[in-house]
């Protein structure tokens, strides 16, 4: 269960089933998807001489190149095909789209299609953004997709797109699944309706057949939709891990790093690209904690170091024709050290001037421990230093009022005061109120802090017993306990017994479903389990993802972790204020 591999396969099959030199035309959603897996070399390999936008209107007539065309099937991207085939630039054209198109759409091409230059069209499913093998985006933002039309209800527009692009994944992946939604959530509920209807509205290719591309009738796969107000904690925290730090402290956009704010950096590394495939250091290093991060920099460094200088001594024609063979390998080791020691050196660089480690310690304080009196003496100093930035203070803040929400006579009131006496801008110190409405006990389906009753409080002393890496990582998110549950559970328990992290009152069926699939019963045969989380998913809640795939893969259970978008901090208050600013 790769999304990495699936979005692959298609656009290797874009790039790859059209002999001859050609050029790819793509759409404004397209082309992050298309960047995210795959790169330069191999798009020439191909014979993709040029990539270019489907709406630029000052590209070059080529008629001798045909067109590989891989765009959405959304009326922007239909109206700018119909412009192209009214007067078409290239020879032949391939149109690809990434997700299911409309007999309209198909009609309303071929009346246009005058010079009959169009060849081929497909559906490739690759409607989504791959981040990692097991996290995939729909990019829902605020500038282009609101998610919120008011209160918890869903953007028209946000819902459609999350349908299709869980569509897309399940046709890239072939599952055909039993898809359960959070209670207390009506936007679950929604996108679970939704999308049990387009299931069944498009029988033919999820129901499955011989020869054909769609998902497996007898799959088994459970697909559970999440809603992010049952965890507001988690995307609020500094994450310690190299990935997570990455996207909270500098930015990650579909794979993308902007260093051009970075004082002195060089221009090769003003923009960098994270990937998996073409990165070691990325792969090996993205879950390492901050502190483990210079050691294993360090290693990188002197690898280099040391395949470097076993080239500085060339005395014949094969030691030539070795150090050639072997140089595209040391260009793109001496690139990938380059970008790194510029990473890292950044994010100590922000950690220190931003006092982060003080922010942090309080912050895992406020969400793993209840001290109310000692907390609230190390806020208000907080609050009160003049070198801590606003938007931390305001952070800490908003984790205060979470947890003592319903402790008699709190404090958030005070703090809020304090804030703007500290000379914090009021829109920041709104969002105190704002998040307390979207994710506040009252909305929460769960015991998040395990402290409203006598028995998890128990378990949350306990917890505390156990240990952890350090005290900047003693959280643990409420996906990754639930998970953690789901994958123990089906192991441990008999067939008669529930899953507590299936349990149908907290997470029902969708109303639709087969009289095969319309049992009450959690189903512990299923051995894989796709996550989107209405609101987006965080970089803490990949590792927690990528732990349990490590630790749970050998029995043969599997985790794919999905989200209407990648949320740090910033991004997560962002989308809260467009709707629930109070």
């Amino acid at each position: 269960m790769d999304a990495l591999k699936a979005a692959q396969y298609y656009t290797n099959r874009i790039a790859g089933d059209t002999g001859g030199m050609k050029v790819l035309l793509l759409d404004r959603e397209t082309t992050p998807i298309i960047s995210l897996v795959s790169t330069q070399s191999y798009l020439l390999s191909k014979e993709v001489y040029l990539v270019d936008r489907i709406d630029n209107p000052q590209r070059d007539t080529m008629r001798h190149l045909k067109c590989v065309c891989f765009v959405r099937p959304t009326d922007s991207s239909i109206r700018a095909l119909v412009d192209e085939l009214r007067s078409p630039k290239y020879g032949d054209y391939y149109i690809y789209f990434s997700n299911i198109l409309k007999k309209s759409m198909v009609e309303l091409l071929a009346e246009n299609d005058e010079s009959e230059v169009v060849r081929e069209i497909h559906e490739f499913y690759a409607d989504f953004y791959v981040a990692t093998p097991a996290l995939f985006h729909l990019g829902l933002t605020p500038a282009t997709h609101p998610l919120f039309a008011e209160g918890h209800s869903w953007n028209p527009g946000a819902l459609a797109r999350s349908v299709q692009g869980l569509a897309a994944v399940l046709l890239a992946l072939k599952r055909r699944p039993t898809v359960r939604y959070e209670r207390n959530s009506a936007m679950a509920l929604k996108l679970a309706e939704e999308l049990e209807y387009l299931m069944g509205h498009e029988a033919t290719l999820f129901g499955g057949g011989p020869g054909n591309n769609s998902a497996s009738s007898s799959d088994q796969t459970q697909l559970l939709i999440l809603d992010r107000k049952n965890d507001p904690v988690t995307p609020l925290l500094t994450h310690w891990t190299y990935h997570a730090m990455l996207h909270e402290l500098i930015g990650v956009t579909n794979g993308r790093i902007d260093l051009s704010h970075v004082p002195d950096v060089r221009p090769e590394v003003k923009e960098v690209m994270l990937a998996q495939d073409h990165d070691s250091f990325f792969k090996q290093s993205q879950f390492l904690n901050f502190g483990d991060l210079g050691v294993s920099l360090k290693e990188f460094v002197d690898s280099y170091q040391s395949k470097t200088e076993s080239h500085h001594k060339i005395d014949s024609i094969s030691d030539m024709k070795r150090f050639v063979e072997a140089y595209p390998e040391f260009r793109k080791l001496s690139g990938n050290v380059s970008k790194h020691v510029t990473l890292i050196g950044e994010l100590s660089r922000i950690v220190s001037s931003r006092h982060l480690m003080a922010v942090s310690e309080l912050e895992q304080s406020l969400a793993c421990n209840e001290q109310h009196s000692t907390d609230l003496k190390a806020l208000r100093a907080l609050v009160a230093d003049a070198r801590i930035a606003a938007i931390n203070k305001v952070r800490c803040v908003i984790l205060y009022a979470l947890r003592y929400e319903r402790v008699q006579h709190n404090a958030t009131g005070e703090l809020k005061q304090l804030l703007s006496s500290s000379g914090v801008d009021a829109d920041l110190v709104a969002m105190v109120d704002v998040v307390l409405r979207y994710g506040g006990a009252a909305e929460r389906q769960s015991d998040i802090f395990q402290n409203e009753n006598i028995f998890s409080r128990g378990k949350n002393i306990f917890k505390g017993l156990q240990g952890t890496e350090n005290v900047y990582t003693q959280h643990t998110s409420a996906l990754g306990e639930m998970l953690e549950d789901l994958a123990r559970g089906r192991q441990a328990l008999r067939w008669n017994e529930r899953l507590p992290a299936l349990d149908p009152r907290a997470r029902p069926l969708a109303s639709s479903f087969s009289s095969s699939s319309s049992s009450s019963e959690p189903g512990l045969a299923n051995q894989d389990v796709i996550v989107f989380i209405v609101g987006g998913v965080t970089m803490d809640e990949e590792l927690a993802v990528a732990r349990l795939n490590a630790k749970y893969s050998p029995q043969n259970v599997r985790f794919l972790l999905g989200g209407t978008s990648i949320h740090n901090s910033t991004s997560f208050l962002t989308e809260l204020s467009t709707t629930f600013f109070p």
